[in-house]
């Protein structure tokens, strides 16, 4: 949502993963091409083992489109999965099985998009399955044998089999989709009673009990405290928890210390712990207060920071017992109790590259460049980046350019950028964009591109807004970074941010901005003089004004350096 040194930690969980894989005696993972021109031909010849898989395609009716051309990624298991599958519904027959139980089935291990074992991240697939619900992924290793498991419950066998109309993934065991909401779950899981009751009597477990029919609001997540964890902090029952927090007596009162509690626990959107590592701040429903995340020692850790040199340590959630997916959510277990942390301003490095309908695209995310197109003024193919469409508007695209050795991209962060088409009389008249969360407080804003001129008179000059303020300082696309010391760029607002050292990479400070309330804010650029395609956004930064506006520098696999 580039976005600070946490989309770094994704990036290092995902290696780590395939660090056990590559560190292995063996492996079980093989991965073979076919022939064949569809996912139903491939099993077709292969009914020794997928005979049973088949007839559920058959009965379902799945086997049409799944006959024909397209994009989809299915994770197919094999007759012995579908066996134990059946008889865990009572039944021997396919043809006994309820249909409608099936369908879902069948649904839960489809996706509209192929999704190669390179996009198996500790935490969910970018594509939804046609279930409706997400597919999580890992890494196990037992007995020097790593293998990727699904949702916990199935080890791939074989993977990225690749077929005419997609992608086939073997499994071991037959997928199930979470039934319960997070309330429901968690209430049937006695060690966590106390927080259970908490929710109860707040009112939150309404909410979190609800299944949204809109696909945009159903989502929650829930950090959720076990009994043993409120123990380790000297509360062993829910009175003890309630004389703690609750100073009104009336837990369900929004101004209620204990409902305080809870709303600190739960955050709005589907965030599985590799969602969670991507930003470094997240709101919750606690109205303008944000849970800060950091990745120690592969551990996803909440609320560690270190203020005036005194460390505060943080809570980490326990990975074994996190990712818990329901069908309104997913929720997580924190091995410690924690507070409401009121918290001071923090620097925000944000990556405008990492927005999620690019991440939802494993062929192009970190692979290669891609479009976004906005035929129409209605359209609005990015639900955080908006540009301003006119029937002289022209080139109404978003480019997402990724490349590890292009000139434009190899030292920007993540080696990707946004290039917009500014300027009238036939580019959009100006780009907006949603931040993430940024803790209340007095910021300065950088910019920061690549320089690149359309043609030698290109110009490109440019307005920034924030939250509908206008910044003190215009900044221009096509301007170079001047010479100088760090002091000296720093006095006239300019700064060099990656580690490269040419001055086509440049960081323009625009102003001076207050937020008087956490949340997500909105920044748009308009240009003032000039019109080209060739603008290169790569970062924006949000940083105290007290703290250091020169360091950290950034490489492009997401390190900071401090010098």
């Amino acid at each position: 949502m580039k976005r600070n040194v946490f989309i770094l930690s994704g990036l290092l969980m995902f290696m780590a993963a395939l660090f056990a894989l590559q560190s292995c005696k063996k492996t079980e993972i093989v991965e073979s091409t076919t022939n064949d021109v569809n996912i139903v031909g491939y099993l077709d010849k292969r009914l020794d083992s997928f005979s049973l898989f088949r007839q559920i395609l058959d009965r379902t009716e799945t086997s049409a489109f799944l006959n024909a051309y397209g994009a989809y990624t299915c994770f197919a298991p094999t007759n012995s999965a579908v066996t134990k599958y059946l008889a865990k519904l009572n039944v021997t027959t396919v043809a006994a099985a309820d249909l409608a139980t099936l369908k879902d089935m069948v649904r839960l291990h489809l996706l509209e998009d192929t999704v190669f074992t390179g996009s198996f991240t500790d935490g969910k697939l970018p594509v939804i399955t046609m279930y409706g619900q997400f597919l999580v992924t890992s890494v196990a290793n037992k007995s020097g044998v790593s293998s990727y498991v699904v949702n916990r419950q199935a080890t791939v066998s074989e993977s990225n089999i690749r077929v005419g109309n997609g992608i086939i993934h073997i499994i071991d065991e037959v997928l199930l989709p979470a039934t319960k909401t997070i309330a429901e779950q968690l209430a049937a899981k006695p060690e966590y009673s106390i927080f259970v009751q908490a929710l109860q009597e707040t009112g939150f477990y309404t909410r979190l009990n609800t299944v949204d029919a809109n696909l945009a609001t159903r989502w929650k997540t829930v950090i959720a405290e076990s009994n043993q964890a409120l123990a380790d902090s000297g509360i062993a029952t829910y009175a003890q928890l309630k004389a703690r927090y609750s100073q009104t007596g009336n837990p369900a009162l929004a101004n209620d210390s204990l409902n305080m509690y809870v709303a600190y626990h739960v955050t709005e959107g589907l965030k599985f712990l590799g969602d969670i590592i991507g930003t470094a701040t997240h709101e919750t429903w606690l109205p303008q207060e944000v849970i800060s995340i950091k990745l120690i020692d592969q551990q996803v850790v909440v609320n560690e920071d270190e203020f005036n040199g005194v460390l505060e340590p943080g809570v980490r959630l326990e990975r074994t017992k996190s990712d818990i997916a329901a069908t309104n959510g997913v929720w997580h277990d924190a091995k410690a109790h924690y507070m409401v942390k009121f918290r001071k301003p923090t620097a925000l490095y944000w990556d405008v590259s990492s927005f999620s309908e690019i991440m939802k695209l494993p062929a192009y995310y970190k692979r290669a460049n891609y479009n976004f197109s906005r035929p129409t003024e209605a359209d609005k193919p990015i639900k955080d980046h908006y540009w301003g469409w006119g029937p002289l508007a022209g080139t109404n695209t978003l480019s997402y350019l990724y490349s590890s050795a292009s000139s434009i991209t190899n030292y920007a962060y993540n080696s990707d950028v946004n290039m917009l088409p500014m300027g009238l009389p036939n580019r959009p008249v100006w780009w907006e964009m949603k931040t993430p969360p940024i803790i209340k407080g007095r910021y300065k804003v950088w910019i920061t591109y690549r320089q690149q001129k359309q043609s030698s008179s290109s110009n490109m000059l440019c307005q920034v807004e924030v939250n509908g303020t206008l910044m003190q300082r215009t900044m221009n696309f096509t301007e170079t970074r001047p010479a100088g010391t760090d002091a000296e760029l720093e006095a006239i607002g300019w700064k060099r941010y990656t580690e490269n050292t040419s001055n086509l990479w440049a960081a323009r400070q625009v102003g001076v901005i207050d937020f008087t309330t956490t949340k997500q804010q909105t920044i748009r650029i308009t240009p003032l003089v000039g019109t080209q395609n060739n603008n290169n956004l790569d970062m924006i930064h949000f940083i105290p004004v007290d703290e250091n506006q020169i360091l950290p520098r950034f490489r492009p696999d997401g390190t900071k350096i401090f010098f």
